[in-house]
């Protein structure tokens, strides 16, 4: 048992999914930050972000339709990314490995909404009192402490009881299955782009998507080279429809 990785995932989860500062709430919670923590706590920057990237990319496309999420990127990554880079899994079965985690944070998600409505009321009752501070603990020092307990404790007692059994199972896997979640894994990115392209819905735009894959795919360009490219053709496009309007 790792009780420091425990209480680091912890605290990691805590932090990428408190309510404190709605301004970075997305970006902490981001496969690719969280890779960049266990980077830093592993030592190895290089798996971490590259794990956190993969993770990201099956999630890039999720929306948040009316504040409901549909699955829980920041728990997938938490618990996907140690045991990763702990058994030397590879970005592809991480992935596999995260998406249930996803959707088991929905469900955390929604104790801390319910939670939530009991500080409404009670939030109402002061406000009839006129206690001002009593409300400012309603909306903010409560909450956050529910939600320590619902983001802290789970990943905490997981980490701390159950990645070593997942890391002893996976290393008493066949290879064929450990290949299979690989395989698996390598789809569910394509699927995160996939749901971008539905969420754009503008066929006039598809061609500049496929132009950015074949450019890496077929040309070698690397990350920088596409994004100096394609910010170029973006501001071709630009100046072209600022023509058109004047």
């Amino acid at each position: 048992m790792d009780v420091g990785l425990a209480l680091f995932s912890g605290f990691v989860y805590w932090l990428s999914s408190c309510k404190v500062g709605y301004t970075l709430e997305s970006s902490l919670g981001s496969g690719l930050f969280i890779g960049f923590m266990f980077g830093l706590f592993f030592g190895d920057m290089i798996t971490g972000l590259a794990l956190g990237a993969s993770i990201q990319l099956v999630y890039l496309g999720m929306i948040s339709t009316g504040g409901n999420m549909p699955a829980d990127n920041a728990l997938a990554a938490v618990i996907a990314i140690p045991i990763a880079m702990k058994s030397g899994l590879d970005a592809n079965a991480a992935v596999a490995l995260a998406v249930p985690f996803g959707v088991l944070g929905v469900f955390l998600d929604q104790l801390r909404r319910t939670s939530n409505s009991i500080w409404v009321r009670k939030a109402d009752e002061l406000a009839q009192k006129g206690d001002i501070k009593g409300i400012f603990k309603c909306a903010y020092i409560y909450p956050e402490i529910v939600i320590f307990f619902l983001r802290f404790v789970p990943v905490f007692l997981i980490s701390l009881l159950g990645t070593d059994s997942v890391i002893s199972l996976i290393e008493s896997l066949p290879a064929f299955i450990i290949t299979g979640f690989s395989v698996a894994g390598g789809i569910l990115p394509a699927m995160g782009f996939a749901i971008i392209l539905i969420t754009i819905g503008k066929p006039k735009l598809l061609p500049y998507f496929f132009i950015g894959f074949f450019a890496v795919q077929y040309l070698g360009l690397n990350n920088m080279a596409t994004a100096i490219f394609g910010t170029c053709l973006a501001l071709l496009v630009i100046f072209e429809k600022s023509k058109k309007e004047a």
